[in-house]
């Protein structure tokens, strides 16, 4: 995850599908990124890659306390680092379940 730090641009943008307004930085975003890869790593799989230029778009697919979540990571590359990652996510179930699981654990990181 320590090499992810070093991908996220300085002035990264993380666009979450539960918070309203952007989250602007390169400590901030990691922060989510790494919430969401301890909290939803158990079987997380990307099933689907669209590539093109300088933007990606990944499609996942993991379960949340029984909760099936569909998603897509919308990552935008600037020489060679990542300025924004958007992150959405699909049925309404899922999103309120992510929320759950995310806001637990960056209560955790915060606390540690």
């Amino acid at each position: 995850m320590d090499a992810l730090f070093d991908l996220l641009h300085p002035d990264c943008v993380f666009l979450s599908p539960v918070v309203h307004t952007p989250q602007e930085g390169r400590d901030i975003t990691y922060a989510y990124l790494r919430a969401a890869n301890k909290a939803l790593s158990e079987d997380f799989r990307y099933v689907r890659e669209v590539v093109q230029d300088n933007h990606a778009i990944l499609e996942f697919t993991v379960m949340v306390d029984g909760i099936f979540v569909n998603g897509v990571d919308m990552i935008t590359f600037e020489n060679d680092q990542i300025v924004e990652f958007k992150v959405m996510v699909r049925p309404l179930k899922a999103v309120n379940a992510v929320w759950k699981q995310m806001g637990e654990m960056l209560e955790r990181q915060k606390s540690a």
